[in-house]
C-alpha cells in the first residue's frame, strides 16, 4: 500500500462505513484511485469453468452492487470480477445503519438485504461495458417480497445472462429472511433446475456457480454437493458470510447480519476442504472468506480452490491489495515448485479436514 492510499483509507474511515463504500466507488470511477493494471504470469494464468483468467484472484460480489465501476476494477489486478447481487425489481434493502466495521477484528458485519438498482438498470450497464480479458460475472438474487423467489434467479439470468461471462446463484445471504432455506435438497434442486433451463436458452450459455453459506452442517453440505453435481452447475463458491460471532472483540460484534473478513478464514476454509472432498474434484471451487494476504489465498487453493475471491480486506488494505495478493501468490507457487495454480489445488486439503 502506498502512502497516498494509506492516507485515503484513513480519510474514508472517518465516514460511516456505507458512505465510505460509496466514496470508494466514486473514487474508482473518477480515476483518483491508483490501479496496478493487469497482473499475470505463466504460473498465475489459469482456467475456471472454461474461462481463461489472467490470475485466480477475484473480486467477490457485494462491492460493486450496481455494476457502475467495472472498467476501473478490471484494471486493479483482479483476475475476474463479480458484481451484484441483482434482483428483478429495484429494492432499497434493510434500514440503515446496516454496515459496520469491526476494526479490531479486521472484519465487517452487513445486513444490506440485496439493495440494488434492479436487473433492468444493471443489465443496461453490463451491455454497455467494453469487454476485456477480465471476466465479469453477476450475482443473482431474489426480491424480499417476491411470491416466487426461486423464479427470481432465473428471471435475472434471462435478462442479464447475455451480457456477462458467468453468473452466481446466491441462496446464502443471511440478510433476506428465509433465503438460506433454499439451500435444502428439494428447494435447491428445483431452483437450480429453473436456472439451468434458463441458461440453456441463452444464445451463449455461460458458467453458473452456486454460492453457499459457511454455517451448513455436515449433512447439509453433503446434500448441497449431491444436488450441485446432479444439476450440472459449473462450480461452487465457498463461502458467503457467517452468522457466527466466535472470538470477536469489536464493540460492533453483536450487530445482526453476516460477518465477513479475517475471523471467517478458518471456518470457510474448512467448509471449502470438506466440499472438495465431497465433490472429489469434479467441480471447480472458488474459495472465499477471510482472505487478506497472498498466504491466505494460497492456503485456500491448497485446501481445494481453483480460484479465490475477496472483498472485506480492501476496507483495511485498499484496492492495491488485489495486485499484491496476485503477485505474492505467484511467488508462493514458485517457491513450492508449482508450475500452475491447478497443480497446487487441493495439495493440503487433508490438513483442513
Amino acid at each position: 500500500m502506498t502512502p497516498i492510499e494509506r492516507a485515503a483509507l484513513g480519510l474514508l474511515h472517518r465516514f460511516d462505513p456505507e458512505t465510505a463504500h460509496g466514496l470508494s466507488i466514486a473514487a474508482l470511477r473518477s480515476g483518483l484511485a491508483p490501479l496496478s493494471g493487469p497482473v499475470t504470469s505463466p504460473r498465475l494464468a489459469t482456467t475456471l469453468a472454461g474461462m481463461p483468467l489472467l490470475n485466480p484472484v477475484g473480486l467477490a460480489a457485494g462491492y460493486d452492487k450496481n455494476a457502475t465501476a467495472i472498467a476501473p476494477l478490471s484494471r486493479a489486478g483482479f483476475g475476474f470480477i463479480e458484481v451484484g447481487a441483482a434482483t428483478p425489481r429495484p429494492q432499497s434493502g434493510n434500514p440503515k445503519p446496516r454496515l459496520f466495521r469491526l476494526t479490531e477484528d479486521r472484519a465487517a458485519i452487513n445486513r444490506f438485504g440485496f439493495n440494488n438498482d434492479g436487473m433492468e438498470a444493471i443489465a443496461a450497464r453490463l451491455e454497455a461495458r467494453k469487454r476485456g480479458p477480465v471476466p465479469v460475472g453477476l450475482n443473482l438474487g431474489a426480491n424480499k417480497d417476491s411470491a416466487d423467489r426461486a423464479a427470481d434467479f432465473a428471471r435475472v439470468l434471462a435478462l442479464c445472462g447475455p451480457h456477462v461471462d458467468f453468473a452466481t446463484v446466491n441462496v446464502s445471504s443471511p440478510n433476506t429472511e428465509k433465503l438460506r432455506d433454499l439451500q435444502g435438497r428439494a428447494a435447491l434442486t428445483a431452483l437450480l433446475q429453473g436456472v439451468m433451463d434458463t441458461r440453456a436458452r441463452l444464445a451463449t450459455p455461460i458458467p453458473v456457480f452456486l454460492k453457499i453459506a459457511p454455517d451448513l452442517t455436515e449433512q447439509d453440505l453433503a446434500e448441497v454437493a449431491e444436488v450441485a453435481l446432479a444439476a450440472g452447475i459449473a462450480g461452487i463458491i465457498a463461502t458467503n458470510t457467517t452468522l457466527s460471532r466466535d472470538g470477536l472483540t469489536s464493540p460492533h460484534r453483536a450487530e445482526t447480519g453476516g460477518l465477513s473478513g479475517h475471523p471467517l478464514f478458518e471456518k470457510s476454509t474448512r467448509t471449502l476442504a470438506r466440499l472438495s472432498h465431497l465433490t472429489e474434484g469434479k467441480l471447480p471451487l472458488i474459495g472465499v472468506g477471510g482472505i487478506g494476504s497472498a498466504e491466505q489465498a494460497y492456503a485456500k487453493i491448497r485446501a481445494g480452490a481453483s480460484a479465490v475471491q475477496f472483498y472485506t480486506a480492501m476496507v483495511y488494505g485498499g484496492i492495491s491489495l488485489a495486485a499484491e495478493i496476485a503477485r505474492g501468490l505467484d511467488q508462493l507457487l514458485a517457491r513450492d515448485g508449482f508450475a500452475t495454480v491447478a497443480e497446487a489445488t487441493g495439495t493440503d486439503r487433508a490438513r483442513w479436514l
